[in-house]
């Protein structure tokens, strides 16, 4: 599970899809083979139409013209350092006194210097640099341990925000802090939550304010989750 099953929101999806999967990617794949073979037939008749005009083929008629060639010139891409932001997410957190203990002492590498944490950035607060979004999770099995939100103040980010509740994952959404709140009932396994809480927080007065509010209960009957049933009689 990846930060809440790879973006907990996405949960029911991701089980649908599960369930799918092998009928629609055999279908892709026959769809593939289908348009790879119309490809190499096209790509066949080309070729030998341009062979008998004995010459080279499409440029027979005279060279492009400078038009031509400033045309399929790429378009240049800015620098990344001109447009990306980043910042040290492990040290914002480590040095955030308001962040628990447990969610710090959680907060090691898994691999060599690969830190368990999701950064987003984007505009949240009204502010004129992005905020930032911070996730931790679990090195095992990615389960979001706690959720934060900075705000640039003089030069310096300040703890705005934070969900320390497991397994939580806060996501921007169209100038909106989206919290997912996965929850479980006694037996449940850690990749089937009976339910969640998708709690929706708009920026006000200088704080973060509940806007909505949606539970979501999920099947037992898929994933293997569900219990058998006793038969009449037994």
């Amino acid at each position: 599970m990846r930060g809440l099953e790879d973006r907990a929101s996405k949960t029911g999806a991701a089980r649908q899809a599960g369930r799918t999967g092998s009928p629609r990617s055999s279908a892709r794949g026959t769809l593939k083979a289908g348009s790879a073979a119309t490809v190499a037939l096209a790509a066949l008749g080309l070729f030998l139409a341009a062979c008998g005009t004995g010459g080279t083929g499409a440029r027979d008629e005279g060279p492009a013209g400078s038009d031509a060639v400033t045309g399929t010139a790429p378009t240049p891409m800015a620098s990344a350092s001109k447009t990306a932001q980043s910042v040290d997410a492990v040290k914002l957190v480590q040095d955030d006194p308001s962040v628990s203990p447990d969610v710090k002492s959680a907060l090691k590498p898994c691999v060599a210097d690969e830190y368990p944490v999701d950064v987003s950035y984007g505009k949240l607060t009204g502010g004129t640099t992005n905020d930032i979004v911070v996730n931790v999770m679990t090195c095992a099995d990615a389960v979001g341990v706690g959720s934060y939100v900075y705000r640039e103040k003089n030069g310096r980010y300040e703890n705005v925000f934070k969900a320390e509740e497991p397994p939580v994952y806060a996501e921007i959404d169209r100038g909106d802090l989206v919290v997912t709140q996965q929850l479980y009932a006694k037996g449940d396994p850690v990749s089937y939550p009976s339910s969640e809480e998708v709690i929706t927080y708009g920026w006000s007065a200088a704080r973060f304010a509940e806007k909505s509010r949606i539970h979501n209960d999920y099947s037992k009957a898929v994933g293997g989750s569900a219990q058998p049933t006793a038969p009449p009689g037994n």
